[in-house]
């Protein structure tokens, strides 16, 4: 099936956030004495607020414990200025300005919220890329439920079959080939098993690697 668009996941993929905010979790909860190790983490990450949350109150033993943890953390991600500033993966200028050429309509697909992207993408200077966004907060299921996607895809008015879609993570891996795209997974804190490496289009090392792949991708979108 020829491919008209391109689906982003956000953290991780676009922004270079899943690291920072693990450290910062790690040693909150170390700190507070309920430590959590890198692997435990690593099972929210791509899921949506309310799905990771419940995980995180399981993994800690208690509702308290979570609050705590989250709170010391979020101190942590905070400058006084305000809100953080992640930047952006390697590779993502260059894609996105790739896409823009050929005309690709893209959309993001994120567990972040629909606030929480256009903070970001805005302070990052590349919102203007994105025809559309869904975010993990207007749907009832988080990734690997494919919901997200199927939104995003319908907000840019194609089938998600149509689609390719940037993912770093299992869950988000799982979301994007259930709603029907083509999944590129671009590891970011969490290597792939080889069950998923052997389950997507393709496994690269940086977007920078997707580059001169859009003009195979996309060869009937520049001529249409």
């Amino acid at each position: 099936m020829h491919l008209h668009a391109a689906l982003f996941d956000m953290d991780g993929t676009l922004v270079d956030s899943e690291r920072v905010i693990l450290n910062a979790w790690m040693e909150s909860s170390q700190e507070l004495g309920v430590p959590l190790d890198p692997a435990q983490y690593s099972r929210v990450i791509g899921l949506n607020d309310e799905e990771s949350n419940a995980l995180l109150i399981h993994l800690l033993g208690s509702e308290a414990a979570f609050l705590s943890v989250r709170s010391l953390a979020k101190s942590k991600l905070h400058a006084p200025a305000g809100s953080v500033v992640f930047p952006l993966k390697p590779g993502v200028l260059s894609l996105l300005a790739a896409l823009s050429e050929r005309k690709v309509p893209c959309a993001v697909a994120s567990s972040s919220t629909s606030a929480e992207i256009e903070d970001r993408l805005t302070r990052l200077g590349v919102r203007h890329y994105f025809s559309a966004a869904a975010g993990g907060n207007e749907v009832q299921r988080g990734k690997p439920d494919p919901a997200v996607y199927l939104l995003a895809a319908a907000r840019l008015g194609v089938d998600a079959g149509q689609c390719i879609a940037f993912e770093d993570s299992e869950h988000g891996a799982a979301a994007a080939a259930a709603a029907g795209a083509r999944v590129v997974l671009v590891p970011d804190v969490k290597a792939p098993s080889a069950v998923l490496a052997s389950s997507v289009h393709m496994v690269l090392r940086s977007l920078d690697e997707a580059v001169p792949l859009v003009k195979t991708w996309f060869a009937l979108s520049a001529d249409a």
